[in-house]
């Protein structure tokens, strides 16, 4: 508690987006332990609330919110600085899959599935950002003058994308694509933009897809570990992110070697 109080000069604090499971889940409960007030955003209310009720500590707030709302996200920011003070980190998991082909027997992909993974994904996460670089760049600097730390959530989707992910590996190689500019351009006020591309993990997402789709996706395996991904192992990546000072302007992929196939 003491260490993540000095490293930020004050009360550390932070934001995490998709928080009612998976790798929010397990991110916002790892901050919370290290000492930070967490403000847990999902799009179910009701998932949120069950998803902490057992935590009694206070260290994490609730708020439900789509992230790709202006007037929605502002308002949690607003709440998240008047309760706890400036967001030092902000962790970005909320994100939709929603495979499909191009091309299907009833049709071409439908353009409002395509607009809708984008509109999570990549508006999502950009709306969230530029709310807490602003907040970042206006709250005291700590050990060396930072300011912020933003980690975002690509995917190895982004890299090798299967046939029937476009849509959400177009939408994860833009979070990919974004992570170096924003770099660039918030490193002047004390702030680091990283993203995690994670490999198959054990989430909801995945639980989620059509039978068929998560047959495929569960069946791939890495090298090592022959196994699907936890939440706890991307939560600790997080915080290794947000401890290491030199680590900024990249996208490290968490997937034990795995490579996508095609199909």
């Amino acid at each position: 508690m003491e260490r993540s109080y000095e490293f930020w000069g004050g009360v550390a604090s932070a934001i995490v987006t998709g928080a009612a499971s998976g790798l929010g889940y397990a991110t916002a409960n790892r901050l919370a332990d290290e000492g930070y007030v967490v403000t847990a955003v999902d799009l179910d209310d009701a998932a949120l609330t069950a998803a902490f009720a057992d935590r009694s500590d206070g260290r994490i707030r609730t708020t439900a919110c789509n992230v790709a709302d202006a007037e929605g996200a502002e308002a949690v920011f607003a709440d998240h600085l008047a309760q706890v003070g400036p967001v030092r980190v902000l962790v970005n998991c909320a994100g939709i899959a929603s495979p499909g082909a191009t091309l299907r027997s009833d049709g071409p992909l439908s353009l409002d599935v395509f607009r809708q993974v984008l509109e999570v994904n990549v508006t999502g996460t950009f709306n969230f950002v530029r709310l807490a670089a602003l907040q970042m760049q206006q709250a005291p600097g700590g050990v060396d003058n930072q300011h912020g730390v933003i980690v975002n959530t690509s995917s190895v989707a982004a890299f090798d994308g299967m046939v029937g992910q476009p849509a959400y590996s177009a939408s994860k190689g833009a979070v990919a694509a974004m992570t170096l500019p924003l770099a660039r351009e918030l490193g002047k006020y004390g702030i680091r933009v990283m993203a995690i591309a994670p490999g198959v993990f054990s989430t909801p997402m995945v639980n989620g897809m059509t039978e068929r789709a998560r047959d495929v996706v569960t069946a791939l395996r890495p090298p090592f570990p022959d196994r699907l991904g936890e939440g706890h192992e991307y939560a600790a990546l997080v915080s290794a992110i947000v401890s290491n000072r030199m680590l900024n302007g990249e996208v490290i992929r968490l997937d034990g070697g795995i490579r996508l196939p095609p199909r």
